[in-house]
């Protein structure tokens, strides 16, 4: 009985010895005899990596560069204030001067019934809404109306039209060119505040881009350290020295990195393109990120208190949403003068200087020359009795003025506590950041030192790999959390109203 179990004992052991060699055997290198046991710990993970040729860095400022010379929105944000000064521009054309002239001549049967030609230049003033008037007129005829006819040779006249009333202070054409002087200022904080919005989303996306390279490359370091092992590992279980299941729990680590880092490199592809994005030529075509590129290391430079209290002064000044709603708040209260100015009554008083036509002649009587004896003179009277239509119109603009106060002072204190709360979060990232450092110093301590209990026989290869595991897992988080702080840097920025300190 005994040696029977004795035999079925080492039957099973041959067994389980063949299967394992069967498995591995196929997936071990060729091995010479005698081979001495390769050395299974590497540099593992190292925290500085060889430096990167620099022509091939894509630096942040290099991003900038493209950004503000070429990209399509940017471009595209300028046109605001291209458009704005063009209202100014046709705002300002109600102060042209304009010539105007007719004609009408009537002859039937033999009679000159009228011959009326009537000239006109008008030249709006600033100042009080004056126009300045310049007429020459010749109306001669059988059947010309007695008070119109002139002398032959024409009634020449220089005369002012001056409101006394309505209009004396500001009026329609003065408002426009006005709310347009201050449409202006808001139109170019719009342009900073879209280009603003580009910069951050190009910032991001560099940093993104940032996150999914450096994935890449600790993946890929993983690979070749699990790699290097598994083939220390298989090269010893020939010789025996090592268990023939420890290379395949060898295997399986690099095979799930290599499935990993396939993933990563789509990813690291996709977030190539995500940048290109941004990029342009001068010649406005669309440019593609090359694949040797590699991006920056970041700079992580501390945000003192000092910085951050001129952040939040120059938010609460220089904020494009508030210059914004400042300008608008300016535009009503423009509109408003002049509904205020609506309901006076319309008193318009005219009076021109009248000479002859041929006033240049120097024998034309002087009784027929400019002077205080020849004018024409007119008043015009007109006064709505309930001014309904103004004072509604002039309530509607008063409550609009109150509308953007109100949306004025929600706005600056949302912008505020946003830096404040921006600023909160970067302060957590550099504590973790240090944190961060530090655990992932005292992992690579663990590593190391269950490389060295493998060595002596004390350790096991799953051990191995999970401390390597982990190690790559906080280089990781580390990355990430390198990447969320420059991205949080520049949402600081961004809700501050500007793309750095001291710029707009």
């Amino acid at each position: 009985m005994i040696k029977t179990s004795f035999t079925g004992s080492l039957g099973v052991v041959l067994l389980l010895a063949s299967f394992f060699a069967s498995a591995q055997t196929p997936r071990l290198p060729t091995q010479a005899p005698r081979l001495e046991p390769a050395p299974v710990q590497t540099r593992q993970l190292a925290a500085d990596r060889p430096p990167v040729d620099t022509a091939r860095i894509f630096s942040l400022q290099d991003l900038a560069d493209l950004v503000f010379a070429n990209h399509p929105v940017v471009k595209q944000a300028a046109l605001l204030s291209a458009d704005a000064q063009a209202q100014v521009l046709a705002a300002r054309g109600g102060f042209d001067p304009k010539v105007g002239s007719g004609f009408d001549r009537k002859l039937f049967g033999g009679t000159d019934y009228y011959n009326n030609w009537s000239n006109e230049l008008k030249v709006p003033l600033w100042p009080g809404g004056i126009d300045l008037k310049a007429g020459y007129d010749r109306m001669v005829g059988t059947y010309v109306n007695p008070q119109y006819r002139t002398p032959l040779d024409g009634l020449a006249g220089v005369g002012l039209s001056v409101p006394l009333g309505q209009g004396l202070l500001i009026d329609a054409r003065r408002s426009t060119l006005r709310q347009a002087r201050i449409l202006v200022t808001a139109a170019e904080a719009d342009q900073v505040k879209q280009i603003n919005e580009v910069w951050l989303q190009a910032s991001k996306d560099y940093w993104n881009w940032y996150y999914a390279y450096q994935q890449s490359i600790l993946i890929r370091e993983g690979v070749e350290l699990a790699d290097t092992r598994f083939r220390g590992i298989s090269r010893r279980a020939l010789l025996g020295d090592q268990a023939p299941i420890d290379s395949v729990e060898a295997q399986i680590t690099v095979q799930d990195r290599q499935v990993q880092a396939e993933q990563l490199q789509v990813d690291l592809q996709n977030a190539r393109l995500v940048l290109s994005n941004h990029l342009w030529n001068k010649d406005a075509q669309p440019v593609e990120l090359p694949t040797y590129a590699v991006p920056q290391r970041p700079l992580l430079g501390s945000v003192h208190s000092t910085e951050f209290e001129q952040l939040v002064a120059l938010a609460g000044a220089r904020h494009p949403t508030l210059i914004k709603l400042d300008a608008k708040i300016r535009q009503l209260g423009v509109e408003e003068r002049y509904r205020r100015e609506l309901l006076k009554p319309k008193i318009n008083v005219s009076g021109t200087l009248l000479s002859r036509g041929d006033f240049y002649r120097s024998e034309v009587p002087a009784y027929y020359d400019f002077g205080w004896d020849n004018y024409k003179l007119g008043v015009d009277f007109a006064f709505p009795l309930f001014l309904r239509q103004e004072r509604g119109k002039l309530q509607q603009t008063r409550i609009k003025v109150q509308d953007a106060t109100l949306e004025q002072q929600q706005s600056r204190r949302t912008i505020l506590n946003q830096v404040s709360a921006v600023y909160n979060t970067l302060k957590a990232y550099e504590r973790q950041l240090a944190v961060q450092a530090q655990t992932i110093a005292n992992q690579r301590l663990l590593l190391q030192a269950e490389l060295q209990k493998f060595e002596l026989g004390e350790s096991t290869i799953f051990l191995i790999n999970s401390r390597e595991t982990k190690l790559i897992d906080l280089r990781l988080k580390q990355e990430s959390m390198r990447a969320s702080y420059e991205k949080t840097l520049a949402e600081l920025y961004y809700y501050a109203g500007t793309r750095t300190l001291g710029t707009n």
